[in-house]
């Protein structure tokens, strides 16, 4: 019999044969290549390549996270968590039952109320993240700026130089500044040498050298989202400006500025996630007497076996940075929508 030939679906099953069945009878046994150039090309599997991305490394392992959250922790000798969902199997005489027991445990995020420590350290996060973003903007501005109204080739190796730091390691690079920050370091002895200091400045494992570390690191986020935006600014709104009376400062600030609110939102977005959860800049060049939520989430992990406490203030950390952003950006396209109306 020719496997490969299509069978006739029985008369009057079609309305109450699912999908697969339908597909059965179309086409034989099952040709998932088939099917699939039938029905996921195109559009559908574009949509699809991203989701599919998104689920293995997003979504499952935010899954795994969230249920240890709810785990309770384990003695040593074990591993370091006890799963909440465990089957259990009830012996009644000849017969094994087996039943799905449920055991959700809310200590982790109890603690993240109660235990001071989580809060000063989700605190001093936030901090850190929030001033080393106004501090990236301050000087990312004018950077991406100055390239967006440079010529064409200025403009191309300017942004070279802005990218050129990404070809180094990134731990090579803070290393780096252990050695210009420390007490026997470059900075220390060329201002010794010139007599503008007597003795060596304590600048390393300081609030001052971590933002120094997390601004020159992430200030390339910044410069680029900018460029982007000021690059297609129509500069025949300054000249309009310019004519009617409005000075460079008014026209900046009427024009230039609420037009790149864009490229600020995102590159302050794209320098404030991942300083809140920095963890290499501050464990090489931050203090050692106030802990930010990485490092505190490291100890938990590898010292301290506390699985369930981390991965509560992960989830934690996850939400408070995430449903502001899913927030404003409803926001935002509502303001589009009406604006295109």
């Amino acid at each position: 019999m020719n496997t490969t030939a299509r069978l006739a679906a029985p008369r009057g099953t079609h309305g109450r044969l699912g999908p697969l069945w339908t597909f059965f009878f179309r086409y034989g046994p099952p040709r998932w290549s088939r099917y699939v150039v039938d029905h996921w090309t195109g559009q559908r599997l574009v949509i699809a390549v991203p989701y599919l991305w998104l689920g293995i490394f997003f979504l499952i392992p935010f899954l795994i996270v969230l249920t240890i959250s709810f785990a309770h922790e384990s003695p040593l000798d074990r591993p370091p968590y006890d799963s909440p969902f465990q089957w259990v199997y009830l012996d009644e005489g000849a017969l094994k039952q087996g039943a799905l027991q449920i055991r959700l445990m809310v200590h982790g995020y109890v603690q993240l109320i109660t235990d001071e420590l989580y809060w000063s350290s989700m605190l001093f996060s936030l901090q850190v993240a929030a001033v080393s973003t106004l501090l990236c903007l301050c000087l990312g501005y004018p950077m991406a700026y100055a390239i967006s109204r440079a010529s064409p080739t200025s403009r191309n190796i300017f942004l070279m130089l802005v990218i050129l730091p990404f070809w180094t390691s990134f731990l090579l690079r803070v290393y780096a500044w252990i050695g210009l920050l420390k007490a026997d370091g470059v900075i220390n002895n060329v201002l010794l040498a010139i007599g503008i200091i007597d003795e060596p400045i304590t600048m390393l494992k300081t609030n001052f050298a971590l933002y120094v570390g997390i601004t020159y690191s992430y200030l390339p986020f910044m410069i680029l989202p900018l460029y982007s935006n000021l690059e297609k600014h129509d500069n025949t709104l300054l000249e309009a400006a310019s004519d009617l009376g409005a000075g460079p400062i008014r026209a900046f600030l009427r024009i230039t500025l609420p037009l790149s609110m864009p490229g600020i939102l995102a590159g302050s977005l794209l320098v404030f996630i991942p300083a809140v959860g920095e963890y290499v800049i501050p464990e090489l060049l931050g203090r050692t007497d106030q802990l930010m939520i990485a490092t505190q989430l490291y100890h938990e992990f590898f010292n301290n076996r506390g699985w369930p406490n981390a991965c509560a203030v992960a989830i934690a950390m996850l939400l408070l940075l995430v449903l502001p952003i899913m927030f404003f950006q409803r926001v935002q396209n509502r303001e589009l929508q009406a604006a295109r109306k």
